[in-house]
């Protein structure tokens, strides 16, 4: 090996708890880890970690507002700088008053749209705003905003615009004109609703706003999963320079009433029952090149429809999570929104002002990537380690950092030429389907070339 080209060389070996040490070694699954620091790939963005939330959300104005202190604080602890995106399926539902006056929503906090909420008649007022923008302040985020397209009119998607851009200043990046367009027809538009027919669409809408708020940006097209919407969303970009960014959604399966939504499909590397294959990922990204513009997904998580109970609020998830975010990250995603609120099985975060907050599985295989922003990923080539095994090298001015998430049930023990140092972060629970505890801490290793890695867990080591 050129150790020019070549950091380290890794043997995993893998085997079950309870082998004697004979059968261990008869049994072991060998696999080397090749780390390339002559051709460093991407860096993760400072702000690639992010939440998204249902804009039926801001009906009640006290939910993201500078007195929700207990959120606040876990929205800094994921992030010093993420990106709320503000969107889902109750944004076609949405309208705007300039009046203040408080209304009663039907709810205290609104959870992932699962076609089933109450959500019609949803008003968003400048009120919401201000406290949204006392709150994004509070935490250090800034915010992607969606508008109706689905179901509202242009007039007040500018007025609303306006109050959000004029509000929010600098902490707004970008509105987005509509949710999942490709899923329009038969539902807010004909069978024969085509792309071309959502540009032209688009584009009045955005050229009303463009009148209103000259400074205004845009991103999308906000899609679920039908490509030629995404290509042809981005074949027009160059026309509107005030396009900054790409954007879609995806999970990972779905709907949570499908056989196939189960934690074992779940934990594979590339399900087929994905919605956003690593082959769809590629044309997005290919297309986001072509235009020169960052794409970021701005609404995914483990199953549609609101998550499944037992797979998706579990510490598979966790480890799902934090290793999907990393594998965005590698290919050069700009950031990623993790969708959620109210109890949704999905969700990182769960509860509300009135009872409280409490951390989800999720929210710990976010804290885990999130150590990896602003470092610089480097080529690695991993043979013969189980599928749901990975590894990522990283480096940042100071450290090379090495993180491996093992989704596995089995333990792997790696023998190494790096020596790592005696400390770790370890992301771990009692088993692959436990609901907690979960646990994210520092721990402390051997200073050995030989690193344990118990079943179910993802260690980040520095080195």
């Amino acid at each position: 090996m050129n150790r020019r080209h070549f950091l380290a060389t890794i043997t995993v070996a893998t085997a079950a708890n309870s082998l004697p040490h004979a059968l261990f070694a008869q049994q072991s699954q060998a696999a080397r880890l090749e780390i390339d620091t002559t051709t460093p790939g991407p860096t993760i963005p400072l702000d690639f970690t992010g939440l998204s939330y249902e804009t039926a959300q801001l009906a009640n104005p006290a939910f993201f507002s500078a007195q929700n202190k207990s959120l606040i604080d876990l929205f800094g602890s994921l992030s010093p700088t993420g990106v709320l995106r503000l969107g889902g399926g109750s944004s076609e539902f949405t309208t705007f008053a300039r009046d203040n006056t408080p209304t009663t929503p039907p709810f205290e906090v609104f959870g992932p749209d699962t076609g089933k909420t109450i959500k019609s008649g949803t008003i968003n007022t400048p009120l919401a705003f201000h406290n949204l923008r006392a709150f994004l302040d509070a935490t250090n985020w800034r915010c992607l905003y969606g508008l109706n397209l689905g179901q509202g009119t242009v007039e007040n998607a500018v007025a609303e615009a306006a109050a959000v851009d004029e509000i929010l200043g600098p902490r707004l990046i970008a509105f987005q004109i509509g949710n999942e367009p490709d899923s329009f027809r038969n539902r807010y538009r004909p069978a024969t609703y085509t792309p071309a027919d959502f540009i032209a669409e688009w584009s009045t809408f955005h050229a009303a706003i463009l009148a209103k708020v000259p400074e205004a940006k845009f991103a999308g097209p906000d899609i679920s999963n039908k490509l030629p919407y995404f290509t042809a969303f981005a074949e027009a970009a160059p026309q509107h320079p005030d396009i900054i960014l790409l954007t879609s959604h995806a999970y990972a399966m779905g709907p949570a009433g499908s056989p196939a939504s189960t934690l074992e499909n779940l934990l594979e590397p590339n399900p087929k029952v994905q919605t956003q294959s690593d082959e769809k990922l590629e044309v997005i990204l290919e297309a986001a090149k072509q235009v020169h513009l960052p794409y970021r997904m701005c609404e995914g998580n483990s199953c549609w429809d609101g998550g499944k109970p037992g797979v998706s609020d579990t510490l598979a998830s966790a480890l799902w999570c934090a290793d999907y975010m990393l594998h965005l990250a590698q290919r050069g995603v700009a950031g990623i929104n993790l969708h959620g609120g109210g109890n949704g099985f999905y969700t990182p975060l769960a509860g509300a002002p009135s009872t409280g907050f409490i951390k989800r599985p999720e929210y710990f295989g976010i804290q885990f990537s999130q150590q990896l922003t602003g470092c610089t990923f480097l080529h690695t080539t991993l043979t013969g380690a189980n599928p749901r095994v990975t590894a990522y090298a990283l480096q940042n001015p100071h450290h090379h950092l090495l993180a491996i998430i093992n989704k596995d049930d089995r333990p792997i023990t790696l023998t190494t030429s790096i020596t790592p140092k005696s400390t770790a972060v370890l992301l771990t629970g009692p088993d692959l389907d436990s609901k907690g505890p979960i646990t994210f801490k520092p721990t402390t290793i051997a200073n050995s070339h030989a690193l344990a890695i118990p079943a179910h867990t993802a260690l980040l080591y520095t080195f």
